[in-house]
């Protein structure tokens, strides 16, 4: 998280938002509910609404949990619930889709090609542990969410010329919907936002119109420094883009990160 003025860390210390309050739904009589009482599954009870009487409880999925990491961060909740057909829907609050036929119970997750929630979940799944550290970060987790427009979604580099490896992430801010980039320190884990409500050079504080992005390693520009205009980085640096357009370079500046643009 930044400061809005000179774009510096600031320190934060956080605990998760406050759940959302799932409806429970209505089939043949029977009430399905949510819980949400229990962050490291997420789970639903079936109770026969005549005789207020639980039926059965089934668990969805669970989540793995970091010993190494803040634990409340890494809580995955449901955060929609819907009948139809005699098919339970669930959704989690990271985008995990399933379904549940009522008959058997049986659980299948939502196919990929069909689902963008579903979509969202797998890349999740695949990426390195080092970025799923980073993107567990409380302070990071409680204003933003993973934004997918872009691929990769994260990249990883030398920002800050520490010799730590730091991870950048594609957010979105929950509160706006606007886009931009989380750099999570590898040192220190904290977390600088650029865009997604904080204005940064000609990007301004909404990355939306950025269709993609690449690492400029520190080494590339001690032999193309008039590609950049920087005739020595301190670490690797960020080139955002818009396809037949401007794009620009941000990198640490030994204070802070700064924007570079390249054409208009």
């Amino acid at each position: 998280m930044v400061c809005a003025a000179g774009l510096l860390p600031c320190s934060a210390s956080a605990k998760r938002t406050a759940l959302v309050k799932v409806e429970p739904v209505i089939h043949e009589a029977v009430r399905y509910v949510v819980p949400n009482d229990d962050g490291r599954r997420g789970y639903i009870e079936a109770w026969d609404i005549p005789n207020d009487k639980k039926l059965w409880e089934l668990t969805i999925f669970t989540n793995r949990i970091d010993p190494t990491l803040e634990e409340d961060v890494q809580w995955d909740f449901i955060e929609k619930l819907s009948v139809r057909d005699g098919m339970l829907s669930v959704t989690s609050e990271r985008g995990k889709a399933y379904q549940i036929d009522l008959k058997t119970k049986a659980i299948t997750q939502s196919d990929s090609a069909q689902s963008p929630a579903a979509e969202t979940a797998s890349q999740l799944h695949e990426i390195p542990d080092d970025v799923q550290r980073a993107i567990a970060n409380r302070s990071l987790v409680q204003k933003y969410n993973l934004s997918f427009r872009v691929k990769p979604f994260y990249l990883r580099g030398d920002f800050n010329g520490d010799g730590k490896i730091d991870v950048a992430v594609l957010v979105n801010q929950r509160a706006t919907g606007k886009v931009g980039i989380a750099i999570i320190d590898g040192a220190a884990n904290n977390v600088t936002i650029l865009g997604a409500g904080v204005s940064i050079g000609n990007g301004g504080d909404d990355f939306e119109w950025m269709d993609s992005w690449q690492v400029y390693a520190k080494e590339r520009a001690r032999h193309a420094a008039g590609e950049t205009g920087v005739s020595r980085l301190r670490g690797d640096a960020l080139r955002v883009s818009k396809s037949e357009a401007a794009s620009a370079f941000i990198y640490w500046n030994g204070k802070r990160y700064v924007w570079l643009q390249q054409g208009d």
